[in-house]
């Protein structure tokens, strides 16, 4: 009783440099728990701010991804933004030169795609979409559709005849889904969709409608072929037919084969800017582009953005080779949302496909993330420092301002070590005032930090509550036994302990 009668005292004489000392600690506490909270969840923000700006996983056929590794043609997971080279062979999203202009080869099944939804980590796949990648003639006039000729010079020269016609040639076509509903063996439904993947894009008008003769095109293209919004845009491409006893292009027995040339017309429901070399493709539903190239359920590269775990030195470990793990590690890496690990599961699902993060966001967002943590643990570390250095010099202040009444109560039996406990209880009691309420107002400051920088509020864990609270304690209670020592000359066991 009297124990607490003499700390309650201590506040009412020494209110002011009670109030500094609650104030020096609210102050640490609140920028501890603000920068320990943004900390703990930036990685989970930087991950959604970065997965507004295109895919990080890409699947493509396993014939090509062995081309692309093979001739190191662009980046190792493909392009993230969409067609792979821009009018006329210009240059790929990333802004390289074009390697190949030609359609592609190898093929996944479109009806395979929603099969993404199934894998272990399907709630951590927001969007996916399925393209089909071909070059076709735009703007053409006059009788496009049809025979172009047979075995060689009369094909060629009938394509170049319907191609002269026509005010953009070799134009790139995305064909895809914009806001497919799938309904998945589970009874779950899901939209996937390039309305998702692309944010980032400034439209004039609308996205075109699935399973339509709708189309957008790109700003720069819209601009050659001199169309706008709601008017109409003619499509041919020559494709291969078959021949004798082959088909699709094949050579029968006579080694004759034949081409003829396939028309779409499409409706122009909006125009949009990318920023890149897409602005000078043609984004369609993928129903209209498999017809244009005579390729049903066909496509040939399978766009995926997933909220990911960034990349540490296991995911980098097992994406070079996840056999190479141990059980305890290949556990670890699989049950955990690692690029890699998503990566590995989608092939599972798609035989014959190669999944791949694309690495230039992987690295991104690695490197960000890691700069960021340091930056925000330094100030929460800076923070503590000058906590710990203004409570001693208020102790010591203090201690020195109640020489006569700490002579006072040595008289009449204290020993130095009672003395000393009180004044680290009157401390203790004091700081914990000044720790809840810089614990409140740091949770209120990362949630402004949250909604200015990420739009969006920070998820508070208890243990940045535990951490802040424990950091504090350990450097509130060696700045207090530094005083004590320092004035009373005492070890800090006989102030623990008595003396």
């Amino acid at each position: 009783m009297f124990f607490l009668k003499m700390i309650s005292r201590s506040f009412s004489r020494q209110f002011k440099r009670r109030l500094l000392i609650a104030v020096t600690v609210c102050l640490s506490a609140t920028v501890s728990v603000a920068m320990l909270g943004v900390v703990f969840d930036v990685g989970d923000k930087l991950n959604a701010e970065l997965s507004t700006y295109g895919s990080n996983i890409v699947v493509q056929p396993k014939s090509d991804a062995v081309v692309s590794d093979l001739y190191n043609t662009g980046d190792s997971a493909g392009s993230a933004s969409g067609s792979s080279s821009g009018l006329d062979g210009g240059s790929t999203s990333d802004g390289s030169a074009a390697a190949d202009s030609a359609d592609p080869t190898a093929f996944l099944k479109e009806s395979d795609a929603q099969k993404i939804k199934t894998i272990f980590w399907a709630f951590n796949i927001t969007n996916f979409a399925p393209e089909l990648n071909i070059h076709a003639d735009a703007g053409c006039v006059g009788s496009g559709a049809g025979s172009a000729g047979s075995a060689g010079t009369a094909g060629a020269s009938g394509a170049a005849a319907s191609a002269a016609k026509c005010k953009a040639t070799n134009v790139p076509i995305v064909g895809t889904w914009f806001a497919k509903t799938l309904h998945m063996d589970s009874g779950e439904s899901t939209v996937a969709g390039m309305n998702g993947m692309r944010s980032w894009w400034k439209i004039n008008g609308t996205w075109p409608k699935d399973d339509s003769e709708q189309a957008m095109v790109g700003s720069a293209l819209a601009a050659k072929l001199g169309v706008n919004v709601g008017d109409s845009v003619t499509l041919d491409k020559t494709i291969a037919v078959g021949a004798d006893d082959n088909t699709n292009g094949g050579t029968g027995k006579t080694g004759k084969s034949s081409t003829e040339r396939n028309r779409v017309k499409v409706k122009i429901v909006g125009i949009f800017d990318s920023g890149d070399s897409d602005n000078s493709a043609i984004y369609m539903p993928s129903i209209a582009a498999q017809t244009l190239a005579n390729l049903p359920n066909s496509i040939d590269k399978i766009e995926v953005k997933a909220l990911t775990t960034p990349d540490n030195d296991l995911a980098r470990k097992a994406s070079k080779n996840p056999n190479a793990l141990t059980q305890d590690e290949w556990e670890t890496w699989y049950c955990t949302a690692y690029p890699s690990s998503i990566a590995y599961q989608i092939e599972e699902v798609l035989p014959g496909a190669v999944a791949k993060q694309v690495r230039q966001v992987a690295a991104l967002q690695g490197d960000v993330l890691n700069k960021t943590q340091a930056v925000m643990v330094l100030m929460t570390v800076l923070s503590l420092v000058a906590a710990a250095i203004a409570v001693a010099n208020l102790m010591a202040a203090s201690i020195g301002e109640r020489g006569s009444e700490l002579a006072l109560l040595k008289a009449i039996g204290a020993t130095d070590g009672a003395v000393s406990r009180l004044m680290l209880a009157e401390t203790a009691v004091i700081s914990l005032v000044g720790a809840i309420a810089g614990a409140l107002l740091g949770s209120g400051v990362a949630q402004i930090v949250g909604h200015v920088v990420f739009g969006s509020g920070i998820t508070m864990r208890p243990m940045v509550f535990v951490l802040v609270f424990v950091l504090l304690a350990v450097t509130v209670l060696v700045a207090s036994l530094s005083s004590i020592r320092a004035i009373l000359g005492l070890r800090p066991a006989e102030v623990l302990h008595g003396r």
